[in-house]
């Protein structure tokens, strides 16, 4: 770096003497300056690089240990992991090859669910293969959230896979089932474990799920936004919602429900859309009030896990 510095000096050092040249003199040197200028500040940039610690490497740096795989394959259908494409614009992306064997059915192919480290992530995947074709494409994992809470090393990626007859969903599907990625090596997976805040509300917590408010945005992106932690403790898909909603004493509803898979946890959130409050004349937030429910999600005919009133005084 020391070697670095004096470079970027000598530089400056040019620049200064440039303003006394000729104006034909001043532009040759100035594209001079600005090579060697921006040569320099890529070298630093080098060096800072090389000179990061290894605990302050993310995923988007360390060197990734994968190898393609294909973790789905049988006499209809299969599914090959190419690659590993970490820091794109929308999220994390896993790029794979998709085929279908059948001769006369169009496959959906399609990620119900995917984690990360143990952390549920959003992915919104789905696409339709022709009898006889494969297909490249990508599923991503929104990592936003991920990130916002500490989650920057992807070192366990687990996506559930459902492939089925686009136009027979009762037939039974081609493919059902869940594998690993481990960009690092499976040794080097690890678990996410989040640590209680002082600034903490549990709202819920028993033998089936847990549920903590881990804050508040009154300008959030959909709205004033209250700001979840979920964990499900039981062996079956958790459908979390809230029912019987008001703002101020004002019955408002918020639309809200998601799932968390078996064993999982997840960052979620509840909003309140602005236009409801305004339609209400709630300029401040002052008492929330709502049924929490938690629920088997593939048996609704069985008891709630939890199912209360809760009262949040933001």
């Amino acid at each position: 770096m020391k070697e670095t510095l004096k470079k970027i000096m000598s530089v400056l050092a040019v620049v200064s003497l440039t303003a006394c040249g000729s104006s034909a003199a001043s532009e040759k040197k100035e594209s001079s300056v600005k090579e060697n200028t921006e040569a320099v500040s890529e070298n630093a940039e080098e060096e800072t690089k090389e000179a990061a610690p290894e605990s302050e490497k993310t995923s988007e740096t360390k060197e990734v240990v994968f190898e393609e795989f294909t973790p789905i394959d049988n006499d209809e259908v299969s599914v090959t992991v190419k690659e590993l494409k970490p820091g794109s614009v929308w999220g994390y992306v896993v790029k794979v090859v998709l085929e279908n064997k059948s001769a006369d059915k169009t496959y959906m192919f399609s990620a119900p669910s995917t984690s990360v480290n143990g952390v549920e992530a959003e992915s919104m995947f789905a696409t339709e293969v022709a009898p006889g074709k494969k297909s490249n494409d990508e599923i991503t994992l929104a990592d936003n959230a991920l990130k916002n809470n500490g989650i920057t090393d992807f070192t366990d990626i687990e996506i559930s896979m459902r492939i089925y007859d686009s136009n027979d969903w009762a037939a039974d599907p081609a493919a059902e089932e869940s594998f690993h990625i481990y960009p690092f090596g499976e040794e080097n997976a690890q678990t996410f474990v989040r640590e209680d805040q002082d600034t903490d509300h549990v709202i819920a917590d028993n033998d089936y799920i847990r549920a903590v408010v881990t804050g508040y945005e009154p300008d959030g992106i959909f709205g004033y936004t209250v700001n979840l932690y979920l964990e499900n403790k039981t062996d079956s898909t958790a459908m979390f919602a809230v029912e019987n909603a008001s703002v101020n004493g004002y019955m408002a509803d918020p639309f809200y429900a998601t799932s968390v898979g078996p064993g999982k946890c997840k960052f979620s959130s509840i909003s309140w859309m602005k236009k409801t409050l305004e339609e209400n004349d709630i300029t401040e937030v002052e008492t929330l009030e709502f049924t929490f429910r938690a629920y088997n999600y593939s048996d609704w005919s069985a008891g709630s896990y939890f199912e209360e009133t809760v009262t949040l005084n933001p």
